[in-house]
């Protein structure tokens, strides 16, 4: 099933290479997943590794290969960070990423940073508006999926976090890297690909949940064809998306514009239910639009956006000005500060992504000849 449905955020600390860079209560609830995403996949490969030099695991856990598929499980409260470098060629990741640790192929360098956009409510339901009705004439939706096709995702990704060396923090942010995926429509196969995460040749994303039962698409696993289900009406849809979170988060206006971000970002579902997403995020309290923001990528554009007050963390989706479509998301930390030893100031990029391509594909880890 899709997950990430990316991105969740970091900004903790690396004692470990196992164990990812985690945040300890200064991410927006609900952007976890992403980071749970990123440590079942190290587990997964780690487990693959071991099974192949010592003993046999039981067939359940050797076919739990799903890290998308245990969101009750793992540390609820932690988000855990990005790993791995950018891939030089498609899958040769290792040829960049300066050793960051025991068995990790992570390169980092200097902080993320930017300029904190200036956010005005005014405006910002009719910019909502405007978006869905570009995106509900958009030809590059998720229809006419074939069962034995696969939905192709690929994302440009970094994340910042703190990292502690012999007794001593510093904050420091990982260089841009992609992340390959492939869902079947009814979320029981796939692969994945990550720079520093997988291995070169990824991990199926296929397997049980931790009840040893075929797991069952939800907002926040969704699969293709589950997203097809949905209402398009945008106050039904919004009703349905606090149904299913509640008690999640620090409150339910910033999960459900959590939840409908991951939609966007790590799904790619139909051309009418993406322009219901916009219309319901209209609707939450609270959202705002910002100057400028950039993306993974590089890209300029607008954004919209929400704070998480208990954070300070402010959630921008960015889309490009002129054809408004959507780029990518960022988190920046916009108030306070957070992180170990209060290291992420203002201005700090916690998380940033870039949805290069999205396509339809034949073949488990075919590439379209677009993708980064």
């Amino acid at each position: 099933m899709n997950a990430d449905v990316s991105r969740p955020h970091p900004a903790g600390r690396e004692e470990n290479s196992l164990l990812l860079p985690f945040a300890e209560r200064d991410l927006p609830a609900g952007r976890h997943q992403f980071h749970k995403e990123r440590l079942m996949a190290r587990i997964n490969e780690d487990l693959r590794t071991t099974d192949a030099t010592t003993t046999a695991v039981p067939a359940r856990t050797a076919g739990y290969r799903n890290p998308f598929l245990r969101r009750a499980i793992l540390v609820p409260a932690a988000g855990f960070a990005l790993a791995g470098a950018l891939a030089v060629g498609f899958l040769s990741y290792g040829e960049r990423g300066a050793p960051d640790g025991r068995g990790s192929t992570v390169a980092t360098g200097p902080v993320l940073t930017t300029r904190i956009g200036s956010a005005d409510a005014k405006g910002t339901p009719q910019l909502l508006d405007r978006i869905s009705l570009a995106a509900s004439s958009s030809s590059a939706s998720g229809t006419g999926v074939r069962p034995d096709q696969f939905i192709y995702i690929g994302t440009r990704t970094a994340a910042t976090y703190v990292k502690t060396v012999g007794g001593k923090a510093s904050l420091v942010s990982e260089e841009p890297h992609m992340r390959h995926q492939w869902n079947s429509p009814d979320g029981t196969r796939g692969w994945l690909i990550e720079p520093g995460n997988t291995g070169p040749e990824g991990i199926t994303l296929e397997g049980l949940d931790e009840t040893g039962r075929t797991p069952t698409a939800n907002l926040n696993a969704p699969s293709h064809n589950y997203l097809a289900s949905l209402p398009t009406d945008p106050d039904a849809l919004l009703q349905r998306i606090h149904r299913e979170t509640r008690g999640r988060g620090n409150n339910p206006d910033q999960q459900a514009f959590t939840t409908i971000g991951d939609l966007l970002r790590g799904s790619h579902p139909p051309a009418a239910l993406t322009a219901a997403l916009y219309k319901a995020a209209a609707k939450i309290p609270g959202v705002v639009t910002v100057d400028d923001a950039v993306d993974a990528a590089g890209r300029h554009g607008v954004a919209v956006a929400r704070l998480d007050e208990p954070s300070g963390v402010r959630e921008e989706w960015i889309f490009d000005r002129r054809t408004l479509a959507f780029l990518g998301e960022r988190t920046v930390q916009v108030r306070g500060e957070s992180g170990e030893q209060g290291l992420i100031k203002p201005g700090t990029v916690v998380s940033t992504s870039a949805v290069l391509t999205r396509a339809v594909v034949d073949r488990m880890k075919e590439v379209p000849a677009a993708a980064g």
